[in-house]
């Protein structure tokens, strides 16, 4: 039986009244308090999840439900719960992370016994198990399937292709594509209009990261629909192709910042120490405190290494 927009809303509505999306265990469980879950349909039987950590994308038609990264375990469990008020509790055909971080994976426990089938890029899966400068988590639910370049499987009259187009925020970004809906997940290849973790230590690379939403825009068309991975206060997380452009450019941006800064002849901790919002691109916001994940930390060693 086909979900409705107006069916989906109804039932997650229903259950969130009964407690089947929030368990009460879930209170408190962040900051004092659980943000509530909401479940919001795009097109076609696809849609996202908010709760807390990395967006995550669903398809539930009547052959097949589909996840996309799956967040914390007590946020993986209220999706999931929420999913099987709509799929009859069918289970999950194919979980897919878009690439290795907790706040896109550690939820993978809470589908442990639901998932058939756990899919990632090579490079992520390998992350996954021995992430740069941390240690693994002591329980996870790992890819058994992975793929280098591009992944597909048809999900009951949905075609779902994962394509990995190379080095970008981490060296296991894969885009997720349902090709019917014309919906992409972007995972953390696009955070709306807010600056980006850049994981130096697991591959990641400014320029090649440009070049990832160049293809990415090129592979799809001006009406498709994109799932981003995090979005600035108040922003929403979906958006059409104009925020990858937006996002690209203000990459460039930073780069062309640090590197103007380098040859006016300022050193490595004056140019880490700038706060102000980059100019004509305020919307992001100040520059946070420096670290190896932050923005200018990785352009300036991008800019002074060249890898």
């Amino acid at each position: 039986m086909s979900l409705t927009r107006r069916d989906f809303l109804a039932s997650s509505a229903a259950a969130a009244a009964v407690g089947v999306l929030v368990p009460r265990h879930l209170a408190g469980a962040w900051q004092g308090q659980a943000p509530s879950p909401v479940f919001t349909p795009i097109r076609r039987n696809v849609g996202y999840f908010t709760m807390r950590g990395g967006t995550i994308g669903y398809l539930v038609n009547p052959g097949a439900v589909v996840v996309v990264d799956s967040q914390f375990p007590a946020e993986g469990k209220a999706c999931l719960d929420g999913l099987n008020t709509q799929s009859s509790g069918r289970g999950v055909d194919f979980l897919i992370n878009t690439h290795h971080h907790g706040d896109h994976t550690a939820g993978n426990i809470s589908f442990r016994g639901a998932a058939k089938k756990v899919v990632a890029q090579t490079k992520a899966a390998e992350h996954m198990h021995n992430p740069p400068g941390a240690q693994p988590p002591t329980d996870q639910l790992y890819p058994d399937t992975t793929f280098t370049d591009s992944w597909s499987a048809d999900v009951g009259d949905e075609r779902v292709t994962a394509k990995h187009y190379g080095r970008a925020h981490t060296s296991g970004d894969a885009t997720i594509t349902f090709e019917r809906a014309n919906v992409v997940h972007m995972g953390d290849l696009l955070f709306n209009q807010r600056h980006p973790v850049v994981d130096r230590a697991a591959g990641a690379t400014l320029r090649g990261w440009m070049s990832v939403l160049d293809g990415t825009a090129r592979d799809h068309s001006s009406d498709t629909t994109y799932i981003f991975g995090h979005a600035n206060t108040g922003l929403p997380v979906t958006g059409n192709q104009s925020a990858l452009g937006n996002f690209r450019d203000y990459i460039g941006a930073v780069l062309e910042f640090v590197d103007s800064n380098i040859k006016a002849g300022r050193s490595q901790e004056e140019i880490l120490a700038m706060r102000d919002p980059l100019k004509g691109f305020e919307s992001y916001g100040r520059f946070g405190t420096a670290n190896p994940r932050d923005i200018l930390t990785c352009a300036y060693e991008e800019i002074t290494t060249g890898l």
